[in-house]
């Protein structure tokens, strides 16, 4: 395949030209010029049959640089309609960054991706939002909050009025524990903007449930559940699964490499009976970002 001629390093915008027709481009030019590896590789995205240059943006992005950059040289329609609610505020934005559009032969989506699993999903979320079932109920959060707090307040009053002995102690125990796992799944839907209809109302809430009821960062979380649903299940972008090769061989094809360079930090063959306990001991450590300081 002929290469194609590149940007200048560092120009993200198009340089406005008389021809007001846009530039088409095909799948191949796009993986060419955004491929893995190459120092200077575009970070171009499809959204709507559009492309998108976001090499200047992506630091500005609101919802972090990585999941733009799981993205790259991919159709991200179905990610950007999922993680913004304003979609006519967002997309005010488009012109600064598009640079041409999907010549009419190519498909809208890379031609790897099963076409019709594509349209059958978006057939399903179309339906759930006819049915009026993305509209939240916003009285049962509320409720699930006056609940969490009166379970916090009960265990706390234990203590105090009943003295730390045996059983308050362990009566305590469960009034808090059913409190931080209702919190947590709270916490979880606030998250992803999901209880308000504004933004601002969910991340207010959020860091009040997760930041003081829980103790945790409410930052911390949201950065890398986004990039848990916005390439799910998917090695090296999906956090939650990042425990290969040092607790786990994942899939058949990362075994195999494991397999090739004789590389084993755990006995793999029994992966599957200590898996209930290690993996949470290495999600812990791996979100906390402690584990690049181990030796």
């Amino acid at each position: 395949m002929a290469p194609y001629p590149r940007q200048e390093p560092g120009l993200g915008e198009p340089k406005p030209v008389s021809n007001p027709s846009p530039r088409l481009f095909t799948w191949d030019e796009i993986w060419f010029r955004t491929a893995q590896g190459d120092p200077h590789r575009e970070k171009w995205l499809v959204i709507d049959r559009k492309v998108c240059d976001v090499s200047q943006f992506i630091r500005r992005h609101p919802g972090g640089s990585r999941i733009i950059n799981s993205h790259i040289g991919q159709d991200a329609t179905d990610a950007f309609v999922a993680f913004h609610m304003d979609k006519r505020l967002v997309r005010k934005f488009f012109n600064s960054l598009l640079i041409g559009e999907l010549a009419p032969d190519q498909p809208s989506s890379e031609p790897s991706k099963n076409k019709l699993l594509i349209e059958d999903f978006r057939e399903v979320r179309a339906a759930v939002e006819k049915m009026g079932l993305l509209k939240p109920n916003t009285f049962f959060f509320f409720l699930l909050l006056f609940h969490i707090l009166i379970l916090d307040t009960a265990a706390w009053l234990t203590l105090l009025y009943l003295g730390t002995s045996l059983a308050p102690f362990i009566l305590s125990i469960m009034l808090l524990t059913i409190s931080q796992v209702q919190a947590s799944w709270l916490q979880h839907d606030l998250g992803h903007l999901s209880v308000f209809k504004k933004s601002e109302w969910n991340h207010f809430l959020h860091k009040f449930v997760m930041c003081h009821l829980i103790g945790a960062s409410a930052k911390w979380w949201t950065l890398l559940h986004s990039q848990h649903h916005a390439k799910p299940n998917c090695f090296s972008k999906d956090p939650d699964i990042d425990v290969h090769p040092f607790l786990f061989a994942l899939g058949k094809k990362l075994a195999v490499e494991l397999g090739v360079k004789k590389t084993k930090y755990m006995p793999y063959n029994h992966q599957h009976k200590y898996f209930s306990i290690s993996e949470y001991i290495y999600l812990f450590i791996k979100r906390l970002n402690i584990l690049p300081l181990l030796p």
